[in-house]
């Protein structure tokens, strides 16, 4: 009799735990800032789109499709994880596009899909290295490496970080007059 009792208590401990905690999950507000290549993409969709078709809601969702067709890095993941590329895992494609087409602040329609799929708000824009100013032996050796990828250039034998510093300061003077 006593075992059943406890039994009982300690399904309800657990059942009121994993309540607790999927509410903690699915209540998170966002703040400014917070979940920025959702924020992003609902932004560059919302100036995509004619005035009626925003509050459409399949004019939102084959807005959004034409849009990942193009889209490139975080936001192309971004794609992936709602369902708006081919090769999509799950489709949650109208969890967005519904309050999209209500006029809901894009924070809050990021808030709805983080209840969806936590690994939405994840997701980080790169950050911009300005060469001009930057310190190049301040930054981390990724970083460098990542300067140099984006110039399509490779640094052969360098081992260490003053190496990588020393063939971008190479390097600027060809790749700088490129982009003024």
């Amino acid at each position: 009799m006593r075992s059943s009792v406890d039994m009982n208590l300690l399904l309800l401990t657990l059942s009121v735990c994993l309540q607790a905690s999927f509410l903690a999950v699915s209540g998170k507000s966002l703040k400014e800032g917070d979940c920025e290549v959702c924020t992003g993409v609902l932004k560059k969709l919302h100036e995509r789109l004619e005035v009626e078709e925003r509050t459409n809601e399949d004019s939102v969702t084959a807005g959004f499709m034409e849009f990942c067709k193009t889209a490139k890095g975080p936001e192309q993941r971004f794609c992936y994880y709602v369902g708006g590329l081919e090769e999509s895992a799950t489709r949650i494609v109208s969890e967005m596009a519904k309050p999209f087409s209500w006029s809901m602040p894009h924070l809050k329609v990021c808030e709805k899909l983080l209840a969806k799929d936590a690994q939405i708000c994840d997701l980080k824009y790169p950050k911009v290295i300005d060469l001009k100013t930057v310190d190049l032996k301040k930054l981390k050796v990724k970083d460098l490496k990542k300067i140099l990828s984006d110039w399509d250039e490779r640094c052969e034998g360098c081992v260490e970080k003053s190496d990588f510093v020393k063939r971008i300061e190479e390097l600027k003077k060809v790749h700088m007059r490129e982009e003024l």
